[in-house]
C-alpha cells in the first residue's frame, strides 16, 4: 500500500519468519542514543520501543522529541523494518507466540482485518485510554481496529485518500490541460476516461515517456474506490466472483495493452530509476506518494508536478498504533500511542511527512490547510487530499487482502506488459491467490 507498505512483493510464510525471529522486528534501532530494550535505561528513564515498518515519520517530524520534553522520564526508541512484507509476518508470528513483541507495534491497514480477527486478545483496547473518542477519526477508519464485541485494538495514524499525480510539463507537451480542475474533468466520475486521457497523451506522447507509472499502480487505485472488492460483509472471500474485480482488472489489462502503463512493479529499483529519468507522466497518488516521489526524483522535477482529484474517491494506505498486553511498558505505550495519534499530531505529521491525517478535525488546521510539498509547488495538496478524504466510502477489508492484492498486480496485469493475454494473466493471478489462500 510509501515504499514501505503499500503493495507487498513476496508474502513470507510463517514457518520461514519463525527462523527470523525478532530479529525482523528489532530491525534498525534508532533511540538517539539509549540501548532501544524497551526496559528502563540510564538515568531511571523508562524507554518505550515501536516497531515500525519503513518511515512512519514520527521522528522525522520531531514528536519523539517533543513528548520527551513533556515527559521527562521517558525515552523513545523505534525499531524499523523497511519492507511490510518483511515486518509483518514477523509481528504475526509474535503475535501468535505472544513474545518478542514491542511496546507498541504498528500495522498496515491491509493486516488490520487479521490481526483483529485473529490477535485482539493480545492487544490492548485503547478506546478506554484516556482522551482517546471514537468521533476523533474518520468512522470507517476506527471501525476496522474495532473487534465485534467493541474493543479497539489500533489507533489510526494516516489514511490514503486516492489522487492522479501529474506532470504539468509533460501534459502540456502533450496537448493536455495543466489547470488541475481541467484535468480531473477529463476523467470525473469514470475509471474507463482516465484511459481515454491516456490514449490522448500517448498520442503525442514527449520522447520516451509514457502515461502512467504501472499496472499495479493503476489497478489498485480503482480497486480503492469500490466499497466490496476481495470480501463480502459476510466475511467471504468473493474477488473471483465479484464484477468490480474483474472490471479493474480489465481495464488495467487494456492499458497495458495500449502501451498506457510501463511494464515495471512499483517500488522496485527499476521502478525508482523510471522515476528518477522522468518516464511517465502520471500516477495514483495517495498523499505518502509525494514523500515517495521526492525521495526518488531529481531536482529538476521538483515543482513540475501537481495533483488532480482521481475519477472516484479512495483509499489506499494507512497505518495502525497497537500496544501488545505483554509490553514492558504498557501502560506508558498507551498514553504515547494516544498522543502520537491525536489530531494536532497528526496534522503536524502531514507538514513534514506528507501523511494524510485520519482525524476529521484536522483537515483545517494550518499544517494541513496550508500544506506544500516541494514536487507540487503551490498546489494546495492539503486542502485537495482533505476533499478526497471527506467522499472515501467504508471498504470492507478482509484478512488476506494484501495477499489477494499482490497477486492481482506481480502475478497477474503485470503479465500483459510482458504478452500474455489479460485471460491468461487472470488465470495466472486467480491460480496463483487461490494458492496463496490455503497455505
Amino acid at each position: 500500500m510509501r515504499a514501505r507498505t503499500r503493495t507487498a512483493r513476496k508474502t513470507l510464510v510463517l514457518a520461514a519468519v519463525a527462523s527470523l525471529g525478532a530479529g525482523l522486528l528489532a530491525g534498525c534501532a534508532d533511540d538517539g542514543g539509549d540501548d532501544g530494550s524497551g526496559s528502563s535505561s540510564g538515568g531511571g528513564k523508562t524507554t518505550i520501543t515501536l516497531g515500525l515498518f519503513g518511515q512512519q515519520g514520527f521522528k522525522e517530524a520531531g514528536l519523539y522529541t517533543e513528548y520527551e520534553k513533556l515527559n521527562p522520564d521517558i525515552k523513545i526508541a523505534e525499531n524499523v523494518v523497511e519492507r511490510n512484507e518483511n515486518y509483518y509476518p514477523a509481528l504475526l508470528n509474535h503475535l501468535t507466540t505472544n513474545s518478542g513483541l514491542q511496546d507498541v507495534q504498528a500495522v498496515e491497514v491491509g493486516n488490520i482485518a487479521e490481526v483483529v480477527n485473529t490477535q485482539a486478545a493480545k492487544l490492548e483496547d485503547l478506546s478506554k485510554v484516556s482522551g482517546v473518542q471514537s468521533s476523533n477519526w474518520l468512522d470507517w477508519k476506527w471501525k476496522q481496529a474495532t473487534t465485534k464485541d467493541g474493543q479497539t485494538i489500533g489507533l489510526g495514524t494516516d489514511v490514503g485518500p486516492m489522487a492522479i499525480c501529474y506532470r504539468k510539463d509533460m501534459f502540456q507537451q502533450a496537448g493536455l490541460p495543466t489547470d488541475r480542475a481541467e484535468v480531473a474533468k477529463l476523467w470525473q466520475g469514470d475509471w474507463a476516461k482516465l484511459i481515454d486521457a491516456g490514449e490522448r497523451y500517448k498520442a503525442k506522447a514527449p520522447k520516451g515517456t509514457v502515461f502512467m507509472d504501472s499496472p499495479g499502480g493503476l489497478i489498485n487505485a480503482i480497486l480503492s474506490s469500490e466499497k466490496e472488492k476481495f470480501y463480502d460483509a459476510s466475511g467471504k472471500v468473493v474477488y473471483k466472483s465479484n464484477p468490480a474485480v474483474k472490471k479493474a482488472f480489465d481495464l488495467t489489462a487494456e492499458a497495458a495493452e495500449k502501451g498506457l502503463v510501463q511494464p515495471q512493479t512499483q517500488f522496485q529499483q527499476a521502478w525508482d530509476t523510471t522515476i528518477a529519468n522522468n518516464k511517465f507522466a502520471a500516477i495514483a497518488c495517495p498523499p505518502w506518494m509525494l514523500g515517495y516521489l521526492k525521495g526518488k526524483s531529481s531536482p529538476q522535477a521538483q515543482g513540475k508536478w501537481d495533483v488532480a482529484l482521481a475519477p472516484k474517491a479512495g483509499n489506499w494506505g494507512g497505518t495502525f498504533l497497537t500496544v501488545p498486553k505483554s509490553g514492558k511498558n504498557v501502560e506508558e505505550a498507551r498514553k504515547l500511542v494516544a498522543w502520537l495519534t491525536a489530531p494536532e499530531q497528526q496534522a503536524k505529521l502531514f507538514a513534514v511527512q506528507g501523511s494524510f491525517p485520519s482525524a476529521p478535525s484536522a483537515y483545517t488546521m494550518s499544517q494541513v490547510t496550508g500544506g506544500k510539498n516541494v514536487m507540487t509547488g503551490d498546489a494546495p495538496i492539503g486542502e485537495i487530499f482533505a476533499e478526497a478524504a471527506k467522499a472515501i466510502p467504508a471498504q470492507v477489508i478482509g484478512p488476506k487482502d494484501q495477499i489477494i492484492q499482490q497477486g492481482l498486480t506481480d502475478n497477474g496485469v503485470i503479465l500483459v506488459t510482458k504478452g500474455k493475454s489479460p485471460a491468461e494473466a487472470w488465470e495466472t493471478a486467480t491460480k496463483t491467490i487461490d494458492n496463496n489462500l490455503e497455505k
